[in-house]
């Protein structure tokens, strides 16, 4: 899918629709520009261990309060008219953790979307699962199947919750869905990047404009490995439980200040004389 250079906002937010700031968020603020903002954000929340250990806490307790920082990011986003939320809440590889926390992170999810259900519906989101969600536990994967029941007509933010996902998986299980829609037929046509795209689990999304990872991790832990080709990405040191609206504000500043090329160059700019050697070549 061809990336998209540039997004205006149809439905620019206000002040107002963030409710009281803090002196740090009105500043961070003001230096958006509100008809610039990225259409989808996609967050590795990562950090909710340390930040236990820091306070001699058990994991489940760090876990457990990252997901305020869950829901005040995603009201957030779906205030300022973001097209898009995508979080990372449980990798395929996540089950080599202790059953026991396996196990809480299932519940921890289950009490989160009834917890949580009337704040969705109150700020119009649309809820959808990315990842092998069929292999979850079986109430979980009626709650996941409420949630996008309940919400299916609303009309604001999509929210995906990345759950038992994996970048790799999704490219796989897209090209076994294209495989059986060909039939095994002699001359089917070519696989495109197109055709690929539209066969991921964010079929219909635009690829997320900005990558958020919390505590100071460098990689991107096979998440959105397609998707994210062009994505900008912003670190922060701070761990998920702590990870505020400032410090979302801060992300979406500084993504604002990136120059996004594309693999082009820079409109007005010449072309060096020799140019860089292509991938490949």
């Amino acid at each position: 899918m061809a990336p998209t250079k540039s997004h205006t906002t149809l439905q620019v937010p206000t002040l107002s629709a963030l409710g009281p700031l803090t002196p740090e968020e009105a500043d961070l603020f003001e230096k958006l520009d509100l008809a610039r903002l990225p259409r989808h954000v996609a967050v590795i929340m990562d950090g909710n261990g340390r930040w236990a250990q820091q306070r001699h806490l058990p994991r489940v307790a760090g876990h457990r309060s990252g997901t305020k920082s869950a829901r005040t990011t995603i009201e957030t986003c779906a205030r300022l008219k973001i097209e898009a939320l995508t979080l990372y809440a449980f990798s395929v590889e996540n089950w080599r953790r202790p059953k026991t926390e396996t196990d809480f992170l299932m519940q921890l999810l289950r009490e989160y979307l009834r917890r949580e259900m009337p704040l969705i519906q109150k700020n119009d989101i649309r809820m959808q699962f990315l990842g092998r969600t069929d292999d979850l536990p079986m109430a979980v994967q009626e709650d996941v199947r409420d949630a996008m029941q309940r919400t299916a007509g609303n009309q604001g933010m999509v929210l995906c919750i990345a759950l038992n996902y994996g970048g790799r998986a999704e490219i796989v299980d897209a090209m076994n869905a294209i495989l059986a829609e060909q039939n095994g037929h002699a001359g089917s046509a070519a696989i495109t990047e197109e055709m690929l795209s539209r066969h991921l689990y964010t079929s219909g999304l635009p690829d997320p404009d900005l990558l958020i990872r919390t505590s100071g991790e460098m990689r991107v832990s096979n998440f959105l490995l397609w998707q994210i080709a062009y994505a900008e990405i912003f670190v922060t040191e701070t761990l998920w439980p702590d990870f505020s609206r400032a410090r979302l504000l801060e992300a979406l500043v500084e993504f604002q200040k990136r120059e996004r090329r594309y693999g082009g160059i820079r409109e007005g700019q010449s072309e060096p004389e020799e140019s860089a050697r292509v991938v490949g070549e």
